[in-house]
């Protein structure tokens, strides 16, 4: 059986339901239109990712940024709509560690990077992304050092998503 996902107006209705901040729904609006511009780039050079997914997951994964470990309670909300699947994205994104030697580029890859390239509603690229997501987080050590060391990872996914789809990711956002 298919998982169901919501469409982009339910997300948005959920969006407002729970009161996500506006400025929060404008960053998930951003990370979703990049996130399905590179999925469909991919789609379009053999790979077979959900693009549904890709558009639900991405516009609710900040559904409740404003609470404390929001991926958990993110992942709640959707779960208890029966969208298993966004779940499962929405209580991975913050920990989520790109792995570039796996074969198969799968969707969370591509909501999770698009989440690192996108600051607030603008998106600035996975350094200025990481650097400003690093800056803030400065005063804890073990916290910066996760950060920065997965930064590796996810510079070596983009290369691997460029090398599939022909070009710069910058150059189709």
């Amino acid at each position: 059986m298919k998982n169901k996902h919501p469409s982009k107006d339910e997300c948005l209705a959920l969006l407002k339901e729970y009161n996500t901040p506006e400025h929060v729904i404008r960053h998930c609006t951003k990370v979703t239109e990049t996130a399905l511009k590179i999925g469909e780039a991919l789609n379009k050079a053999g790979c077979n990712l959900d693009l549904n997914l890709i558009q639900s997951a991405g516009l609710i994964h900040d559904i409740a940024r404003v609470h404390d470990e929001h991926w958990e309670v993110g992942a709640q909300i959707a779960a208890d709509r029966g969208y298993l699947q966004e779940a499962d994205i929405i209580r991975k994104h913050m920990n989520y560690a790109c792995d570039p030697t796996k074969d198969r580029i799968e969707e969370i890859d591509v909501i999770c990077l698009s989440d690192r390239m996108v600051k607030e509603d603008e998106f600035v690229g996975l350094e200025a992304r990481m650097q400003y997501v690093l800056d803030k987080v400065k005063d804890n050590q073990k916290v910066w050092e996760r950060i920065n060391s997965r930064i590796s990872d996810n510079r070596a996914m983009i290369k691997k998503i460029e090398k599939i789809i022909g070009t710069p990711i910058e150059s189709i956002i």
